[in-house]
This record gives structure tokens, C-alpha cells and sequence, in this order.
């Protein structure tokens, strides 16, 4: 149990010890050192619930003349506490009624130690016991991997390292349109530039070709109509394209992942579920939870404050919607799982509210165990980057150009492997640049500020990490030892210092980053950590100082922390940079 969760644990006895009501309170680290390690706002929230009731004005309450505000309540609570907290040597009350904690020197070196040599640091039981199914990435054969895929990838890899690391099993799977218009349209390409669909590249400018047409020329939309009720009856006219453009995409989404750090237990394609989809709608039509509309079926979702969606076309096709209900129905016959999360872009939102409302209403039982998480747009500096005539920046040549860019950057310096550093500057940039922000809110993503090593951004936590490294490496070689401290050498030292007061909070930020989904709690927090380090690293000396062994201690606890952190976020560490 690490020092918020004995700090809440107090609490909630105190109160029980003063028969005060139960309240959900937060205890928190302050915005500023100066208040403390930790604060909580539980006299406030207390007095509030008694004061709601009386049928008189709080300020005018008082209760057996204890308190008369939430300042003095807070005051009553302090004695309370007061001694009976391990690692806190002082509490103090401020402003309206928060109670601020100190904790003592040696509870602080006690956890940096922890931090430094733990195994287990930052982990948590938080979903001990729980199977969770992550869908993501979802990008589709014979399409390029557009930024979407790579907004989608990013967040979705770290909610799964987040889940793990609070113990649940976790099914990472991916999702993919190998049927569908778009299928028909780069085949429908393929075929008029004369490409066998051998190379990744003809097969995107075909879809662009394709595309294009579709929306621009009659009878090329006619055609490629044709051509998708052939994808789907499995035409043996079509299937050798099919099949060869199908496995060159899908072989070149796999390199993404391997430079992307991901790997999926298990993958879903719709060509897989677009019966099961139909049929459950077409069972649905006849329990009345669908109903025909202009020769199509369609899910009326007004009735629970939604809209309405077509999910088989007149044309007698499943469509996306559809699909998702089979696809629902395959999670389900691959493993059993208490949450499925879809981790999709935020425009979706309420397609998914309508789609996941229709399986509930087919199977009441599953309300609720299907959820979805968001990103937003990723938007270069200079605006959106989607054109439907095909000049849009890919996902993967978004990654491929930082990585030409670091490379620049580094030109000069000696390292083993150039070009694999280059690699993981350009992945930490970009997942660093997504993750930064909570889930669904946009991205202005400038290239150059990406790559800095200055600050707010991922090479500059990468970097921060190299340096604390490689100054272990020169204390190890130095014969610095940190094998004993002595507390009563370094009191000063350690009350003056900012890096170990923040370093001690890393296992609670990572349990919220758990509880909301939000893997942004742990970016953010790792950028104060490194701008943390870098100011003690700047005015710091381990090697020959007069502290060596606890400042050894501190760039190993730092060292963990960081790395762990990183590997949270899907961000890689390089060992040099």
C-alpha cells in the first residue's frame, strides 16, 4: 500500500471513529511542494453533507459546539489524525478546510529506494481478476494506414500496458474491413491501371483512382457496385486480386506494428462476421427491434434519444453497423471477457451509441459490457490532412518522415545503430504528441517541436532517461556505492530537493491513469519528471559529492521510474541518443 492509499485508509477511519458520515473525498498532491506532499478535501466535503441536513445556513450550524465551518471541522480532524499516519511528521490545515500532509524525511528516502530497486514500482491490483478485450488500430486491407490508424494504435497500446499493469488479462485484438466498398473501389482501380496487386504502394493509388471515381464518374460507380456484391458472393472472377492485395497490405500493416511496439493475440475481419451480423438483424426485424424502411432494415434509435441507422442496405448488403454486431458476437465466441472496449476516433461516438444500444436491445444481458474510448483529429500545423483525391499524409509516411528528420538531427553523433535510435525518436515523438492529451480532444501536431530535446515532447523524455543512464554508468564506474545511507547525513538535502517529492507519486498517478483511461495522467506526469531531474542533474553532484550515495539512489529511482513510464505510454527508451 503506498502513502495515499494509508493516508485515505486513515481518513476513513477517523471518521468512523468521530461518527461522521461516509463521503467520497480525494486526497492529491498539491499543485505546489510548499502545501505539502499530499492534501484532501475531506472536511469540506463532510461539512457539506451535514449542512444539507439541517434546514439552516452552514455558516450558522453548529454541531455540539465542535465546528461552525469546514475550517474548524478540519482542525477536529487533524487531532484525530495527528500520530497515527506512518511517514507523516506534520499535518497542517489551510484556507477554507483542506487538511495538507508532510511526510517525513525517512519515509521519502523509503520510497526512492523503493522506486530504485522495486521490480514491481508503479503496478497495481486496480482490475486483479478481470479479462478486458482491447479493440484497435483497425486499419483496413487495400487502404493506406492513415493517421486515424496511428492515433487509434497509440492510445489503444498504452490503455493495454495500463491494464496489465493493474493486473487484469488483457486481449489485445484489431478489427478489419476486408469487405466493403472500399474493397471494390481499389479493385475496381486495380484493374484499370492494369496492377496484379503485388506491390502496397500500386494498390493505394489504385483506391485513390478508385475512389475518385466512384464519387465523380456514373458508370464507374455502377461498376464498382458490381464488383463489391462479387467481394462479397466470393466471385472467382475477383479473388485472385482480392486475395494477393488483401495479404500484401495486411503483410505491411505487420512492419507498422513491429515499429509501432504492438502485438495482437488475436484479429477479427469483417468477412468473417458479415453473416452472423445480417442474421441477428434480419431476427431482429422479426422480434421488432429493426424495422423495414424503403426496402431497407434500419434501427430507429429515437427511441432511447438517439437516431436512426440503416443496417441492411435495399440492396440487400450488410452495412458497417450490421457488421458490428457480428463482430460483437465473434468477441464473444473468442474468449469471455467482463469489458470490451473499442478504442475508435470521436467523430464515431454516435454511430457506436446506436450500435451498441441495438445489441443491447437484441441481448439485454450484454448492456454495458461494451464501451469505447476516443481520440480526436491529429492536425498539422498547417490544418487537416484528409483529401478524398488522395494527397493526404499517411500515418505511415508521417512515421517514416520523423524518422528521416531525426536522423538529420543527429548526424555528427557516434552511435551503434543510427538508424533504429532514429526510429524510436520518431515512435516516442508522435505517441508523446497523442498522449499528451486527454481522450477525443484534437491535436495540432508540429513536426519540428516533436523532435525537440527541450521540453514537451517525447525525445525529450527519452533523452532525460539516456542522461540518467549514462550518469549510473559513470558512478558505478566510479565505485560510487549506494548500498547504505545514512538519514542523518542528508536531512537538508533531501527537505531541499524537488525530484524526490515527485517521484514518490508516480504508483498513484498510474492507478488514475487506470480508473479514467486516461493515459495522459502519465504523460503529463512524466514531463514534470523529467524537467524535475534535469534541474537536479544540472545542480547535482554524484560523483565526488557530498551526498553520493543517496544521489545515486535518486538517479536509479529516477531511472526506473521513467522507464517504467515510458513502457506504459508504448514509448520506447532508447539506451543512447
Amino acid at each position: 500500500m503506498h502513502m495515499q492509499q494509508e493516508i485515505t485508509a486513515a481518513i476513513q477511519k477517523a471518521l468512523a471513529v468521530l461518527d461522521l458520515p461516509k463521503v467520497s473525498f480525494t486526497v492529491e498532491r498539491p499543485a505546489e511542494l510548499l502545501h505539502g506532499d499530499y492534501y484532501t478535501n475531506v472536511a469540506m466535503v463532510v461539512f457539506r453533507k451535514l449542512a444539507a441536513a439541517v434546514d439552516s445556513h452552514a455558516d450558522e450550524i453548529h454541531w455540539a459546539g465542535k465546528w461552525k465551518n469546514p475550517h474548524e471541522l478540519a482542525q477536529h480532524l487533524k487531532k484525530e489524525l495527528h500520530g497515527k499516519i506512518d511517514g507523516v511528521e506534520k499535518i497542517e490545515v489551510a484556507g477554507p478546510g483542506f487538511i495538507n500532509f508532510y511526510l517525513s524525511r525517512d519515509a521519502i528516502v523509503s520510497e526512492i529506494q523503493k522506486a530504485a530497486t522495486d521490480a514491481s514500482w508503479g503496478s497495481n491490483s486496480l482490475q486483479r481478476d478481470k479479462t478486458v478485450m482491447v479493440e484497435y488500430t483497425q486499419p483496413n486491407p487495400f487502404k493506406p494506414f492513415h493517421i486515424g490508424h496511428l492515433m487509434s494504435n497509440t492510445f489503444g497500446e498504452s490503455l493495454v500496458r495500463l491494464l496489465r499493469n493493474a493486473n487484469a488479462k488483457v486481449i489485445p485484438v484489431n478489427y478489419q474491413g476486408d469487405v466493403g466498398l472500399h474493397i471494390a473501389k481499389a479493385i475496381w482501380g486495380l484493374q484499370k491501371k492494369g496492377y496484379d496487386a503485388s506491390d502496397v504502394l500500386e494498390i493505394g493509388e489504385a483506391y485513390v483512382f478508385g475512389n475518385t471515381a466512384y464519387e465523380d464518374d456514373v458508370d464507374a460507380k455502377t461498376e464498382i457496385i458490381t464488383i463489391n456484391k462479387q467481394v462479397y458472393a466470393q466471385d472467382p472472377a475477383i479473388m485472385p486480386l482480392y486475395t494477393r492485395g488483401r495479404a500484401v497490405t495486411l503483410a505491411r500493416f505487420e512492419e507498422i506494428y513491429a515499429m509501432l511496439g504492438t502485438h495482437f493475440e488475436h484479429y477479427f475481419f469483417e468477412s468473417e462476421v458479415w453473416k452472423v451480423g445480417e442474421q441477428l438483424v434480419r431476427d431482429g426485424l422479426q422480434k421488432g427491434v429493426f424495422e423495414e424502411s424503403e426496402g431497407a432494415i434500419v434501427f430507429r434509435g429515437e427511441k432511447a434519444g438517439l437516431h436512426t441507422r440503416v443496417f441492411i442496405t435495399k440492396e440487400g448488403l450488410p452495412t458497417y453497423d450490421a457488421k458490428d454486431l457480428g463482430l460483437a458476437m465473434a468477441k464473444l465466441a473468442y474468449a469471455s471477457f467482463d469489458l470490451s472496449i473499442t478504442v475508435t476516433a470521436t467523430e464515431q461516438g454516435e454511430y457506436f451509441k446506436v450500435v451498441f444500444e441495438a445489441l443491447a436491445e437484441l441481448r439485454p444481458e450484454l448492456r454495458g459490457k461494451f464501451i469505447r474510448v476516443t481520440h480526436g483529429l491529429l492536425k498539422l500545423t498547417t490544418g487537416k490532412m484528409s483529401s478524398r483525391k488522395g494527397n493526404v499524409i499517411t500515418g505511415e509516411s508521417l512515421l517514416l518522415d520523423l524518422k528521416e528528420a531525426a536522423k538529420e538531427k543527429m548526424q555528427g553523433r557516434e552511435l551503434p545503430d543510427a538508424d533504429k535510435v532514429a526510429e524510436q525518436v520518431a515512435v516516442g515523438a508522435i505517441k508523446y504528441a497523442v498522449l499528451k492529451q486527454g481522450s477525443g480532444k484534437d491535436i495540432i501536431f508540429d513536426p519540428e517541436k516533436s523532435l525537440s530535446l527541450e521540453g514537451d515532447s517525447g525525445p525529450y523524455l527519452q533523452y532525460a532517461l539516456v542522461r540518467a543512464r549514462s550518469l549510473i554508468k559513470k558512478a558505478e564506474e566510479a565505485n560510487v556505492s549506494d548500498a547504505v545511507i545514512d538519514l542523518s547525513d542528508i536531512a537538508e538535502f533531501v527537505a531541499a530537493l524537488t525530484l524526490d517529492r515527485v517521484l514518490i507519486h508516480f504508483p498513484e498517478v498510474v492507478e488514475h491513469a487506470v480508473q479514467e483511461l486516461e493515459p495522459h495522467y502519465v504523460t503529463t506526469y512524466l514531463t514534470e519528471l523529467a524537467a524535475a531531474f534535469n534541474s537536479w542533474y544540472a545542480n547535482t553532484r554524484v560523483i565526488g559529492g557530498e551526498y553520493p550515495s543517496y544521489a545515486l539512489t535518486l538517479a536509479r529511482a529516477f531511472e526506473h521510474t521513467m522507464s517504467r513510464g515510458l513502457a506504459l505510454l508504448g514509448i520506447p527508451a532508447p539506451e543512447e541518443m
